[in-house]
């Protein structure tokens, strides 16, 4: 009786038990929503804390290798001062090195010479600079044997920790020539001024000075509605000349705030910048009076359509011609990000030449597949 007076218990607290999970589930106790909530929050600080950590880590780890690769440069170029030895030691060395530590990679005869000339470069130093003990082996590798200006390397290096080039990457902005590219190049926007730092890099690389809308086949004069009409009938051209990561929201968007309406010419979304981009059309030179009214356009986004894990909203106007000095008076005081391009309505000889040949190619196809060709 006893035994069964307790499992009796047993099951009545087990049933208590699933009674309680049934009424926290049920929300009765506490709101699914302010539950969920709670939750997403810790997982969001646990992930973050996570991530952080091994960031952290990788960058340490790396610290510490590329610091070992340079004393291993020195004591190498010590000794062969100290003792007259040409570079036939660095074969045996990596021999050696290879044989003690069989699972050791790293310490090839060419990545002995590499660390040597590391060393070189850098013995003037008394630490490492910092982004030099940020990057890969085989970025600074890369950038020492192409850059040989220590500025211009020093840019490249702080590109790449902000953008988080791959190697590859860098190595295509170094064959474009990014760093004369961007000391050169007038921006008609005032980004950097408006956005953070990392975000107005990023902003600079995505909005061009111009862009060619030649895809609208349009050779005579037009009204800024007909354009804006014509882009909309090929919204998908318009998206890939802008550019990756663009989500079309709409047409002359409806924007309502004190009584009053207001309508933006073209409103997108951008998934990287996490930003709305409004996009104001003219079929005219630029004009000052543009870059008020964008900057109410932006407010008013900002105020009654950004979320609040969204970035401020960025602008666009886009005119047939614009003086850059013009430009940079007009977006002087604005506190809001905005930018000025050029649209080409004709294609240029080059891309209509492309374009002129693969339509023939297309032709001759369908000539060849319905038995137009030679017989």
């Amino acid at each position: 009786m006893l035994c069964h007076h307790a499992e009796s218990n047993e099951l009545s607290c087990y049933a208590k038990f699933t009674k309680i999970d049934d009424y926290l589930l049920s929300g009765t106790f506490m709101s699914n929503e302010i539950a969920i909530e709670t939750y997403q929050s810790l997982l969001d600080e646990i992930r973050n804390t996570i991530q952080q950590t091994r960031l952290r880590t990788a960058l340490s780890v790396n610290a510490e290798m590329i610091l070992l690769y340079w004393q291993a440069g020195k004591m190498i170029a010590e000794r062969q001062q100290q003792e007259g030895w040409s570079a036939k030691v660095i074969p045996r060395l990596a021999a050696d090195l290879r044989h003690e530590f069989t699972s050791l990679k790293g310490f090839s005869e060419r990545n002995l010479s590499r660390m040597l000339a590391f060393y070189k470069e850098y013995q003037e130093d008394e630490i490492l600079p910092q982004p030099v003990a940020k990057l890969p082996w085989g970025h600074n590798i890369l950038l020492m044997e192409k850059i040989k200006d220590k500025e211009i390397r020093h840019w490249y290096m702080q590109q790449t920790i902000e953008k988080n080039w791959s190697r590859d990457l860098l190595l295509n902005a170094i064959k474009m020539d990014m760093y004369s590219q961007t000391q050169t190049q007038l921006k008609s926007n005032n980004f950097n001024t408006t956005l953070p730092a990392t975000h107005a890099d990023y902003a600079n690389e995505i909005f061009q000075d111009q862009y060619n809308l030649g895809f609208l086949g349009i050779t005579e004069p037009i009204k800024e509605l007909e354009l804006e009409r014509r882009l909309i009938e090929k919204i998908k051209y318009f998206i890939l000349e802008l550019g990756k990561g663009f989500t079309f929201i709409g047409n002359q968007y409806r924007l309502e705030y004190n009584g009053k309406e207001y309508f933006v010419d073209m409103l997108f979304f951008h998934r990287g910048l996490r930003s709305l981009v409004a996009i104001e059309l003219k079929i005219g030179s630029f004009k000052a009076e543009y870059v008020g009214k964008m900057n109410l356009y932006l407010s008013l986004l900002d105020r009654l359509e950004k979320d609040e894990n969204e970035n401020q909203s960025i602008g666009i106007i886009l005119c047939a011609d614009k003086d850059h000095l013009d430009v940079e008076i007009a977006l002087q005081d604005v506190g809001k990000p905005i930018g000025v391009a050029e649209y080409q309505l004709l294609l240029p000889k080059d891309k209509l030449q492309t374009l002129v040949s693969n339509e023939l190619k297309k032709f001759e196809l369908i000539d060849d597949e319905q038995g137009g060709g030679d017989p």
